[in-house]
């Protein structure tokens, strides 16, 4: 996030897409709330009519997968009116004469087209956005699961540069991440591609200055593989060994069939997780980790806000705290790791990963600190880029409108995309254990719209085969018209009907990010 959660309150304009915010970040949906009753207009985008929509201002349903061409309609009425922050792009931003004549192709007539959103929409979210004097965004996966993920987010990030909506308090463009310390996986090199602190391992010097920390005599320049190349490499025969440490691919992966066969070709398949998970039990080696409760360390949540976690419980039964595992199979690797305490391992990311540098353990006791925070004087960042860019001058993307990489046909005339219920947490690893929780949502479900429904003389409660191009599964119908007619909806949370036997791995080619979010699929009723 650009700006931090608090800031949302006092936003005169809020822009949610791509965001179910109050199933999947209640506590940042409370921010939004509270700044409605401050006066804020909100406005939410989404192809499914999510309970936020319901206290909108204005809400509109854009067709799966049209996001880009959305944006770049709003952005045209924007210019064309005259609505633009031109000193603000003349003082701050390049790129911006070729992009303009991409969006000079995106009239709101042509836009309410490809989107199914009405052009006077397309006008209103234009101007409530460019004149609000806070304006911000807050989008999450539901922009990012597309094979035009990046173009997606850049095209968010191109709207706040003409507008000039960042930079200050309360506007920004503010990604919502999937779970608790996502952000900090990644702020720690938890990526193919960088060290810590996103420092690329193709560098020269970079690689030098790793290689002295960590006493190693040689370090890969290599960019590493993603999921789905790791996936790839298994099926393929190239990737012998995975070690997955917090991750359930046999629920969160697209076409999860080929997942099953690659990690079944595996020579050796090493689990650390804190249940037996559906991938676990496909393990040769199952290591058992700690809950938060019972081990000491950070998180880095979504506002890049550095946050301690204190053990409350000693480890039960066999569990390990995780940095004491890895240690451990370090060691026996033949790379011995001597760390004392997590407090330890905090010093050494002050010391290699800058935007930490100022953060340690006796730091952290009050609310946390939120990086860049680059010595110990520093109070932490609030929000990005006051004054300048990081990289200087911000960067305006040319970036045309591509449709999903499956399409719906005869064959397989419904719009499938998937998301998250407010019971459950990701691939319910943790919430399906919660008695209460699994009573309250105990099974998956399919959302269909009645006029669908009546035509598969299907009813409530019914149960249907949902069958894609990679395979199929059974699931119950819930009649709701927050989805559109030719659109269906399945939470992704259960492994016995497991919506991502069904989804499509075709991936953005920068991020690598599969298209959760569309495909197409037919629809039976079940014998």
């Amino acid at each position: 996030m650009t700006n931090s959660i608090a800031e949302l309150e006092d936003a005169d304009c809020i822009f949610v897409i791509g965001s179910n915010t109050t199933s999947s970040h209640p506590l940042v949906a409370t921010r939004i709330f509270r700044a409605k009753e401050k006066g804020a207009r909100l406005v939410v985008a989404d192809p499914r009519q999510i309970q936020l929509a319901l206290k909108a201002d204005l809400y509109v349903r854009q067709n799966l997968g049209t996001d880009v061409a959305l944006l770049n309609g709003i952005m045209n009425v924007i210019l064309t009116r005259n609505w633009h922050a031109q000193s603000f792009i003349d003082e701050r931003t390049e790129g911006f004469d070729e992009f303009r004549k991409v969006i000079a192709g995106y009239p709101p007539e042509r836009v309410a087209e490809l989107t199914g959103v009405a052009a006077s929409d397309i006008i209103q979210i234009a101007e409530w956005y460019a004149k609000a004097k806070a304006a911000s965004i807050v989008y999450c996966m539901g922009i990012t699961q597309h094979t035009t993920g990046v173009d997606n987010v850049k095209s968010l990030a191109n709207l706040a540069m003409l507008t000039g909506q960042i930079g200050r308090e309360s506007t920004g463009v503010n990604p919502l991440r999937g779970q608790n310390n996502v952000q900090g996986a990644c702020d720690m090199g938890g990526l193919p591609n960088v060290y810590p602190a996103y420092q690329a391992v193709t560098i020269p010097d970079i690689q030098k200055k790793f290689q002295n920390a960590w006493a190693a005599t040689t370090l890969s320049d290599k960019v590493g593989l993603t999921i789905p190349g790791m996936l790839s490499g298994l099926a393929q025969g190239s990737v012998r060994a995975l070690y997955v440490v917090g991750e359930n691919p046999m629920v969160s992966d697209p076409d999860v069939s080929h997942v099953k066969k690659a990690l079944q070709k595996a020579e050796l398949l090493v689990v650390q997780d804190i249940f037996l998970t559906p991938t676990a039990e496909l393990a040769h080696v199952v290591l058992p980790g700690t809950s938060f409760a019972e081990k000491d360390g950070t998180f880095s949540n979504t506002e890049r806000r550095v946050q301690r976690v204190r053990k409350a419980i000693e480890p039960l039964g066999n569990a390990r705290p995780d940095w004491e595992i890895i240690m451990e199979v370090s060691t026996r690797f033949g790379y011995p790791m001597h760390y004392g305490s997590p407090a330890e391992i905090m010093e050494e990311i002050a010391r290699v990963t800058p935007s930490y540098g100022g953060i340690t353990f006796d730091r952290l006791d009050g609310p946390g600190l939120c990086w860049p925070c680059p010595d110990k004087e520093h109070p932490g960042t609030k929000f990005l880029h006051k004054g300048r860019f990081s990289r200087g001058k911000g960067l305006f993307h040319a970036i045309d409108y591509k449709p999903p990489a499956e399409i719906v046909d005869a064959e397989y005339p419904f719009w499938l995309t998937t998301g998250r219920v407010h019971v459950h947490y990701h691939t319910g690893t943790m919430t399906r254990n919660s008695p209460s929780l699994h009573a309250e949502m105990p099974e998956g479900h399919l959302e269909i719209h009645p006029e669908d429904a009546h035509r598969l003389t299907v009813r409530q409660g019914d149960r249907v085969r949902v069958i894609s191009r990679r395979g199929e599964i059974t699931a119950k119908v819930s009649l709701t018209t927050r989805v559109d007619r030719g659109v269906v909806f399945m939470p992704f949370h259960f492994v016995e009907c497991c919506a991502n036997i069904l989804t499509n791995p075709a991936h953005d080619p920068i991020a690598k990010i599969p298209e959760y979010k569309v495909c197409a699929v037919q629809i039976e009723k079940a014998a």
